[in-house]
C-alpha cells in the first residue's frame, strides 16, 4: 500500500508540475505612436485630409486588388505570376518547412518508443583473468527483442513553449509569403504601367518626328525659294535628329521593362513579348486607406513582425526552463532468450521502468548567458516590429501626399501643355509669314514636346503612387487570414 501511495503521489505531483510554464506571459507590443509607446495610433493619416474617400461599397480591397485598375492584360499577367513566379515558390516552400517544424516539435509532447532487436553468439575465453577454468563453456547465444520508451515530463513548459514558438514562426512565415506575394504583384503592376508609359512616350516621339520632318521640308522649301537662310534648315534638321534619338532611346527603357515582366511571370525574356498599346487609358482608382489603427492588422509584414515578437517571448521561457531540473521517465520491456526456441516464451520476458531526474549544478554562466541573449533578442524583435510599423505609416503618408499633389500637378501640366501648343502654333504661323526667325519655332517645339512628355510622366507617377498605396495598406489582406495551428 505504501508503494502504491508513493506512486500515486508522484503521479499527482508530476501532473501538477506539468501545468507550470516559466517565463514571461506574452503581451503584444504597443505601436510606436508616442515616445513612450503608450498612446493609441492617431485617428487619421496626416496626408488624408483632402483625400477622396471611396464609396461605401468599396471600403475594402479584394484579394485580386489589381483588378481595380480595369486592365485585362494586367489581370492576365498577374495570374501568370501567381502560378509561375520562382520567388513566390521559394516563400511557399519556406512555409511548408515551417509547418513541418511544428509537427517535429509537437512530437516531443509524446513518448518516444524504439526497438533494436539483436541476435548474437558469444564464446567466452577459458583463459580470461580471474575466471575459474572449471566454469569455462563453449559460448552462449543471445536473442533480444527490446521495446524502449522515453518520455520527458514537461515540468516547466519548455516543450510547450518550443511548440508554441514553432507555431508563431509558421504564422510569421505565412505572413512573409503574403508580403512577398503583395510585393511581387505590386512590382509587376508598376513595371506594366511603366511599359505602357514608354509606349505612350514612343508614340508621342514618333508623332513628333513626323511633325519635325514636315517642318524640315517647310524650311527647305523656304530656303529654296530664297525666303529663309540655310541656318533655318540646319536648325530644323538638328531638331529632327534630336527627336529621332529620343524616340530610339525610349525603346531601351521599354525593352527593359518587358524583360522584367517576363522574369516576374517565370518566363525567359526571349519567350515573351507584349504588343504596344500607346493609346491605352490608365484608370486611376480611389484606394480606401482606412485609419492608422487598422493598418496594424492589414500589413502582412507588420503581422510577421508581431508573430516573431511572440516567438522571441517564448524563447525567453525556454531559456529560463534550463534553470530547473528535468524529469525523464524511461521504460524498457521485451524478451531475451538463449536460443530461438525459448526467445519469445513467457519466462524470457524482461522489463524495467523508472524516472530519472537531472539538474545542472554548475555551467560557468552558460544558462545565464542564454537567458540574457533571449531577452536581448526579444528587445531587438520588438524594435524591428516598431520600425516596420513606422515605415508602414510613412509609406501610406508618402503615397497619399504623392497622389494628392500629383493630381494638382496634372491639372497644372495640362494647362501648361495647352499653352505650349498654342505658342508653338503661333510661332509657326509667324515664321511662315516671315515675322519671326526659325529659332523661335525651335524653342516653342522644344517646350511643347517637354510639356507633352511631362504630361505622360505625371500620369505614370500617379499610377505608380496608386499601386504603392495599395501595397502600403496591405492589398486587401488582414490578420484574420493567418493560419491557425
Amino acid at each position: 500500500m505504501k508503494a502504491h501511495s508513493s506512486l500515486a503521489l508522484l503521479g499527482v505531483t508530476t501532473i501538477l508540475l506539468a501545468g507550470c510554464m516559466v517565463g514571461p506571459k506574452y503581451v503584444r507590443p504597443t505601436a510606436p505612436t508616442a515616445p513612450e509607446f503608450k498612446e493609441q495610433p492617431p485617428d487619421s493619416f496626416k496626408e488624408s485630409d483632402d483625400w477622396k474617400q471611396a464609396q461605401p461599397g468599396d471600403q475594402a480591397l479584394r484579394g485580386n486588388w489589381w483588378e481595380v485598375f480595369g486592365d485585362p492584360q494586367l489581370n492576365a499577367l498577374q495570374e501568370q505570376l501567381t502560378m509561375s513566379n520562382q520567388n513566390l515558390k521559394v516563400a511557399e516552400a519556406r512555409l511548408r518547412e515551417a509547418r513541418a517544424m511544428i509537427r517535429f516539435n509537437r512530437a516531443s509532447l509524446a513518448p518516444t518508443i524504439s526497438t533494436s532487436p539483436s541476435i548474437s553468439s558469444e564464446r567466452l575465453s577459458a583463459n580470461q583473468p580471474y575466471f575459474p577454468p572449471s566454469q569455462a563453456n563453449n559460448g552462449t547465444g543471445s536473442f533480444i527483442l527490446p521495446f524502449d520508451l522515453s518520455y520527458e515530463v514537461d515540468l516547466w513548459g519548455r516543450v510547450r513553449r518550443t511548440v508554441s514558438a514553432s507555431k508563431e514562426e509558421a504564422q510569421a512565415t505565412a505572413a512573409d509569403l503574403e508580403t512577398a506575394r503583395l510585393s511581387l504583384h505590386a512590382e509587376l503592376a508598376v513595371d506594366y504601367f511603366e511599359l505602357r508609359s514608354a509606349d505612350a512616350q514612343k508614340q508621342l516621339l514618333d508623332d513628333t518626328v513626323k511633325a519635325y520632318t514636315d517642318a524640315l521640308q517647310l524650311t527647305q522649301n523656304r530656303f529654296n525659294g530664297g525666303a529663309a537662310p540655310r541656318s533655318d534648315v540646319a536648325q530644323a534638321r538638328t531638331q529632327l535628329e534630336s527627336a529621332q534619338v529620343q524616340a530610339t532611346d525610349i525603346t531601351v527603357i521599354r525593352a527593359q521593362y518587358e524583360h522584367a515582366i517576363a522574369t516576374l511571370i517565370g518566363k525567359p525574356p526571349a519567350q515573351f513579348s507584349l504588343p504596344p498599346e500607346p493609346q491605352m487609358t490608365m484608370h486611376l482608382p480611389v484606394i480606401p486607406v482606412g485609419v492608422p489603427s487598422t493598418l496594424l492588422e492589414r500589413r502582412p509584414d507588420i503581422a510577421a513582425g508581431e508573430r516573431r515578437v511572440a516567438e522571441a517571448n517564448d524563447q525567453i521561457g525556454i531559456a529560463r526552463a534550463a534553470y530547473f531540473p528535468s524529469l525523464v521517465i524511461n521504460a524498457s520491456a521485451g524478451f531475451e532468450g538463449t536460443s530461438i526456441t525459448n526467445w519469445l516464451t513467457w519466462p524470457s520476458r524482461m522489463w524495467a521502468v523508472g524516472p530519472q531526474m537531472s539538474q545542472t549544478i554548475f555551467d560557468a554562466g552558460r544558462r545565464r548567458a542564454t537567458s540574457e541573449a533571449a531577452s536581448a533578442n526579444y528587445d531587438s524583435t520588438v524594435a524591428a516590429y516598431r520600425q516596420t510599423t513606422l515605415t508602414a505609416f510613412q509609406e501610406v503618408e508618402d503615397n497619399l501626399a504623392a497622389l494628392r499633389i500629383l493630381e494638382t500637378e496634372a491639372q497644372q501640366q495640362r494647362q501648361a501643355t495647352a499653352s505650349a501648343q498654342d505658342a508653338l502654333q503661333l510661332f509657326k504661323n509667324r515664321y511662315e509669314g516671315g515675322v519671326d526667325n526659325y529659332l523661335q519655332v525651335i524653342t516653342a517645339q522644344t517646350t511643347a514636346l517637354a510639356a507633352e512628355r511631362n504630361d505622360i510622366d505625371i500620369q505614370r507617377r500617379r499610377m505608380d503612387a496608386s499601386i504603392l498605396l495599395v501595397k502600403s495598406v496591405g492589398g486587401g489582406w488582414d490578420t484574420s487570414q493567418l493560419p491557425k495551428y
